[in-house]
């Protein structure tokens, strides 16, 4: 039960960037397949090297943590929007880095 939690994580945080993107393309164009089909892989991937299988139980973790991680970037992306005056992209690890998201402890308290 651990290994499956633990790799729920992997698969939720995986599919993040994924949402993200998705969020800021136009509904059913190419770009949009491929932010939810892309990830695919990754998790088979996961689900056969990692000795899981394809047990129901599997299924139910890899599913949810699949689709809470495209939602979740889905929702970081609207809140960046409406929240922040950043110019965002559909990159989230170049909108992070770009906009300086991830601030040092040093950089906060100063």
């Amino acid at each position: 039960m651990y290994k499956l939690f633990l790799l729920s994580i992997i698969i939720f945080a995986f599919n993040l960037p994924f949402g993200y993107w998705r969020a800021n393309v136009r509904k059913f164009s190419l770009q949009w397949a491929l932010a939810i089909h892309l990830p695919i892989p990754v998790v088979i991937f996961i689900r056969i090297y990692s000795n899981v299988g394809f047990s129901l139980e599997s299924y139910i973790f890899f599913v949810t943590a699949f689709f809470l991680g495209q939602f979740a970037g889905k929702k970081l992306f609207l809140f960046l929007k409406e929240n922040y005056e950043l110019r965002l992209t559909s990159c989230l690890v170049m909108d992070m880095a770009r906009n300086k998201l991830f601030l040092s402890a040093s950089k906060i308290n100063d």
